[in-house]
């Protein structure tokens, strides 16, 4: 009888240490190696190198659009083909909280290059804008011009407003 609570003690603990950690805590985004114009997600530890033991299905937010996927291997395609270079805004939650990248997508002969951008990039370029043009007077109208072609670009890529306030309170609150 001792044996047998000796085995089963000895099976918990060996079970309990190879345990496999089924959560994406941080992820890559890539082009998809059919190149069919689509993107890939890679799920990866702090480092950034591949977590290969991720499998199933989870949810995602693409810019807006929440998306189930399904990982083998660690890597998912996400099912949308982007049509132009553009702003993609990925989300993921998960009990540990939640983990976002803003990727600028650049389109060029068929292959797509993404490119991760900082929120921080987001609230710098206006406040900069905004400083400069009240300690210039002159530099108002410039300024203003510049704002709103940032506002252009930003909305033509696929960076809506509310995606973009979204992105700054996701940056914001991982920096606290």
């Amino acid at each position: 009888m001792r044996k047998i609570y000796l085995l089963i003690l000895l099976l918990f603990a060996f079970s309990g240490s190879h345990a496999q950690n089924s959560e994406i805590n941080n992820f890559l985004v890539k082009e998809s190696l059919l190149k069919n114009s689509k993107l890939a997600i890679i799920a990866a530890d702090s480092l950034n190198n591949p977590i290969e033991t991720i499998n199933g299905l989870y949810t995602f937010s693409v810019s807006g659009f929440t998306q189930e996927v399904t990982f083998h291997d660690g890597i998912a395609i996400l099912p949308m083909q982007l049509e132009s270079s553009a702003f993609v805004y990925v989300k993921h939650q998960n009990d540990k909280g939640t983990h976002s990248k803003l990727i600028y997508v650049y389109k060029k002969d068929g292959s797509l290059a993404p490119y991760a951008f900082s929120s921080f990039w987001l609230v710098l370029f206006p406040v900069i804008l905004i400083v400069l043009a009240f300690a210039f007077r002159k530099f108002i109208i410039v300024a203003v011009i510049l704002m709103l072609i940032f506002i252009y670009f930003n909305h033509s890529n696929g960076l809506n407003i509310s995606t973009f306030f979204e992105t700054i309170f996701d940056g914001l609150k991982s920096v606290f």
